[in-house]
Order: structure tokens, then C-alpha cells, then sequence
């Protein structure tokens, strides 16, 4: 029997991206043939040791309109030209190609929306930019054959909004081992993630200075991380604050592993944060880090149901300083949050998760 084949964009470089990795991996070990197209940068690394196939466009542009655009039509006449059963988008900016494509050649098309992407707080001010986008994802959306998201409000979000049936497949990890003891680790804190608008990270970083004798690591880039840097140095936090920028899926979880509170406290008013369940809050819990949240409805149902971390309680540095030595002071605390994490490891894990992913594939019809 010939396996199905899926071809599987997304707008990066595949390096980093934990989700579509874990998704192309699940369908390519359960009987389909997965392509995963992306981008290839300067800076990009090289990709070893995935199962399922992998091409990468050098673009003319890596920014801004002229980027999304270049991007969306190299997806076309690739998709044009190549033979394939279903056709996976990831997010909106790789829609609008795959979109045309599917409908040209009459073939089943997905879509996974990672985020709220019209509801980005890069898009707050720029009216035209998120009207085009608005466009677009009103056109394409409701000509897909199955969707899904990160979690149950965004789903209903676009249920509502454009009357279709999107599932949830939430960010989990694939299950992992704990690498260092809670009672072996130091005084290092830690922030996964872009290094964005609104993420708590300033916050983060001014608290460090309330905190005499802890470490701060941040593994991940963005379009900030210079500021950040300058930020640090200015407070004069250099030597202990430690920017990782991207990394191996294994060498996170092992960095990870050496913290003892984890951070995702995401600010603004933005729907996408507000709605946000990020990959980091169970990277965390895999690896025994204890959790600060947001008070945001999906990160904190997580943290309060499975009794992993808390919520953040205030709006400053001092406030974030005196929380993390409230709960890292007390060791029966401390100790109660790391069990609820070895707990809820074995239920919060990509191979529970992946059934509800293979259930939508293998009854699209």
C-alpha cells in the first residue's frame, strides 16, 4: 500500500521548531511520507537525525512584506510541481500558497494555526498590515479540510469567527527523562522562548538584581535580544546572565534541567498571549523546573490543576524577586511543586497527545 504524502511549510528554518517537528515525526513513523519544507538563513545550522524529509528555500528578503511574499510564492510553484496528498500549513504566513495550490489540484489541505497571528502584539499598530492579514485568513481558512490549535480558546476563537470545526492538539513535549535531582541543582533561573515584545523578559532580567547569588539563563533569539543585552549591561548583570540563543531540542531540556524555577510570564493585552499555552510551560514541567505563570486563563489552569508553580502576583521586578524567594526560601514548597511535575510529566506528554493528531489525519476524507 503507498504511503499517502504529506508536505508540511512553515516560515522558519526547522531548527528550533519543537511542535512541527513532533508532528512530522508522529505522522512519518504512522504510515505517512512527510516532506517539512522551511527556510535556509546565514545563521542556520545544519539538520541531522529526523526521520522524515526536509527542503529549505533561501529567500531574496527575511523580513517584512516583500519576505511573506517571496515566501508564498516560492510555496506555490514548489507545491505546484510536486506530487502531494495533503498539503500541512503552519500559521498564516504560509497559508495563502498553500491555499491556491490545494485548490488548484483538487488535494486535502490542514492548517495549524500556532497562535492568534492576526492578534500579535507586532500587529497592534500597524492597522493596514493586520487588515491584509485579516483578508487572507478570511479567504483561506474556511477552504481547509481539517484545523487545529495550540489550545480550547483559540479554537473556539476561529470556530466562531469562521464556523469552522478546529480541533486542539496542545504544545507537548515528547516524554523525558529528569536529568539532575531538584536537591543537585544551583540558583539558576530560566526563560524558553522568542526574545519578543511582551514577554516578561525586562521584568525578568531587573528582578535578577533583587536577587544576590542566582543566575539567569535565556535560551532563545529574537528580535529584542540586543536590547536585552543592553539592558543587562546597564544593570550590570552580565556575569549572570547567560544568552543562549537557539538550541538543540536535546541540549534545551538538558540546560533546562539545571534550573530551579522556569519562567513564562507573559504581559500585555494582547488575545494571543492572553490565550497563549506555550511550548515552555511543559518543557519545564518534563524537566522537574518548577513554573511561574502568567495570570492568563490556559497557563494558569495548567499550573494550578497539576499543582506545578504559581501564578505571578504582581506587575514589578520587586514583586517578581520576592515571589521566586517566597516559593525557592521554602523547601516543603519547592519539593511539593518538583513531585507535581514528576506527576504530571507522565500525563502531559507529546505520546498521549499525538493520537488526537493521527485521529484527524486518518479520517480526513
Amino acid at each position: 500500500m503507498l504511503r499517502k504524502k504529506i508536505i508540511v511549510s512553515v516560515s522558519n528554518d526547522l531548527t528550533n521548531d519543537q511542535r512541527v517537528h513532533r508532528i512530522c515525526s508522529s505522522l512519518q513513523n504512522n504510515g505517512y511520507d512527510v516532506l517539512l519544507i522551511g527556510r535556509k538563513l546565514m545563521s542556520s545550522k545544519n539538520i541531522e537525525n529526523r526521520n522524515y524529509k526536509i527542503k529549505r528555500f533561501r529567500l531574496l528578503f527575511n523580513s517584512g512584506f516583500l519576505f511573506y511574499a517571496c515566501l508564498n510564492i516560492r510555496l506555490f510553484f514548489y507545491l505546484l510541481f510536486h506530487k502531494a496528498d495533503i498539503l500541512l500549513s503552519n500559521d498564516l504566513d504560509t497559508l495563502l500558497g498553500n491555499t491556491l495550490v490545494a485548490k488548484f489540484k483538487k488535494i486535502k489541505l490542514v492548517y495549524d494555526s500556532h497562535e492568534l497571528f492576526t492578534e500579535v502584539p507586532e500587529l497592534e499598530n500597524f492597522k493596514f498590515k493586520k487588515k491584509l492579514w485579516l483578508k487572507i485568513e478570511k479567504y483561506c481558512i474556511v477552504k481547509t479540510n481539517a484545523a487545529y490549535t495550540v489550545c480550547s480558546p483559540i479554537a473556539k476563537f476561529y470556530s466562531d469567527k469562521y464556523g469552522i470545526d478546529m480541533k486542539v492538539i496542545r504544545n507537548l513535549p515528547f516524554r523525558k527523562e529528569i536529568i539532575i535531582p531538584y536537591e543537585d541543582r544551583k540558583n539558576v533561573l530560566i526563560y524558553q522562548g522568542a526574545l519578543n515584545k511582551e514577554r516578561g523578559i525586562e521584568l525578568l532580567i531587573q528582578s535578577l538584581q533583587y536577587l544576590p547569588g542566582y543566575e539567569l539563563i535565556i535560551a532563545g533569539k529574537g528580535y529584542m535580544e540586543n536590547e536585552l543585552k543592553t539592558l543587562a549591561g546597564k544593570l550590570e548583570l552580565n556575569e549572570r546572565i547567560l544568552f543562549t540563543g537557539n538550541l538543540d531540542f536535546s541540549v534545551l531540556h538538558s540546560i533546562t534541567s539545571k534550573a530551579k524555577l522556569g519562567f513564562s510570564i507573559e504581559q500585555g493585552t494582547c488575545l494571543n498571549y492572553y490565550y497563549a499555552l506555550p511550548n515552555k510551560l511543559f518543557d519545564y514541567i518534563q524537566a522537574g523546573v518548577p513554573v511561574i505563570c502568567s495570570d492568563f486563563p490556559e497557563m494558569k489552569k495548567i499550573v494550578e490543576t497539576y499543582k506545578t508553580g504559581e501564578v505571578f502576583e504582581g506587575f514589578t521586578p520587586e514583586d517578581l524577586s520576592s515571589q521566586i524567594l517566597k516559593i525557592l526560601n521554602n523547601p516543603q514548597k519547592t519539593k511539593e511543586y518538583y513531585d507535581n511535575c514528576l506527576i504530571a510529566k507522565e500525563i502531559l506528554n507529546w505520546e498521549n497527545e499525538e493520537k488526537i493528531l493521527l485521529n484527524i489525519y486518518n479520517n480526513l476524507q
